[in-house]
């Protein structure tokens, strides 16, 4: 770490040290609405289990928790944030220019997204990245030409699909989930399909081709959920036809409701994502202040909490309800123990 780095933390943990007593006495954390369900269950049996308030555990998305995360160090910003993608190089950058220069990564395991449909309505079984592209896209290849998205139905560029009209939920740009959906369904279909080709043949830069797959149609077959996942499961309870974008664990606790889709003849369980045979899925963090280890009560014995064997293990609470365990737990175990921050430091 670097004087002005050691000099920040330390004039911050000063002051944060002379308010804590009138301050607060929880850890408060934010983000992800995908990671919301287990850092509930690990903030209620933290709560149960150590002589510490029961963190505060908010939702509304992980560009939100961590735009909230990067506002200040100081009793009155949030400890953690929770996120269901890896903090971008300008949050980190957003986070230095207001004092939270030590972040500590945390990776508590891995999610699949989903494509699930009512439980009664049509049978998606045969999608692939391509089937997404063409059904979502503004311009998609036609006979070898890329033209405005002709297409109404499922069925209008894939036979194994049904004749039912396209109608998607997907999550909102705001949402950790929306960013793993466009690279890994979107930008693939975009490049399997040739549109990708097609565009920079007619021009475009590399970049510019980039990131022109990543757009969706706006004549109101794609809509966007700026809530969580429940939200988008009322979507789904009013449109038969539809199909909505889930985390696996969500889709996993309301098969009462929802049949999943299958994506590229593979389908989504902890199993083949663990395996890495499912191909949309995703690793889940939480980050955590450095500069707040010691001074809010509690928070590093939350995190270590969090990731042991207990909790974050294959046999633990959170695989059962649908996380998938990350195969170097430890690591990561040793790294909050250590409290190693983001680039290598301590």
């Amino acid at each position: 770490m670097s004087f002005v780095k050691l000099t920040t933390s330390a004039l911050a943990l000063t002051a944060m040290a002379a308010t804590t007593a009138a301050a607060r006495d929880q850890v408060q954390v934010a983000g992800s609405s995908t990671v919301l369900p287990y850092a509930s269950i690990v903030a209620e049996a933290f709560g149960e289990n150590f002589d510490f308030p029961t963190p505060v555990v908010e939702s509304g998305g992980s560009s939100a928790g961590l735009k909230r995360f990067c506002q200040g160090v100081g009793t009155e910003h949030t400890d953690v944030a929770n996120a269901s993608r890896s903090i971008r190089e300008k949050e980190i950058k957003a986070c230095a220019e207001n004092g939270v220069t030590d972040i500590i990564e945390v990776r508590i395991g891995y999610d699949g997204i989903v494509f699930a449909s009512q439980l009664d309505g049509p049978a998606y079984t045969a999608f692939t990245q391509s089937d997404i592209f063409n059904a979502l896209a503004p311009k998609v290849m036609v006979d070898g030409a890329l033209v405005d998205n002709p297409h109404t139905q499922w069925a209008d560029f894939n036979a194994d699909l049904p004749a039912s009209d396209i109608l998607a939920f997907i999550p909102g740009t705001k949402h950790g989930t929306r960013e793993v959906f466009e690279e890994k369904v979107i930008a693939a279909g975009c490049e399997a399909t040739g549109a990708m080709a097609a565009m920079m043949a007619a021009g475009m830069s590399e970049d510019d081709a980039e990131d022109a797959c990543l757009e969706v149609r706006t004549d109101g077959r794609s809509v966007d959920i700026d809530g969580d996942y429940t939200e988008t499961l009322a979507s789904i309870d009013a449109n038969s036809n539809a199909i909505g974008v889930f985390g696996l664990a969500f889709y996993e606790n309301n098969t009462d409701k929802l049949k999943v889709a299958t994506m590229a003849g593979v389908e989504p369980t902890t199993e083949t994502i663990a395996e890495g045979e499912y191909p949309v899925s995703r690793p889940l963090f939480f980050y955590i202040k450095k500069a707040h280890i010691g001074v809010i009560p509690g928070l590093k014995e939350y995190a270590e909490f969090f990731v042991s064997d207990e909790i974050a293990g294959p046999d633990g609470p959170l695989a059962q309800y649908g996380l998938v365990s990350d195969p170097e737990l430890s690591a990561t175990q040793a790294a909050v123990s250590g409290e190693q921050v983001m680039g290598g430091g301590s």
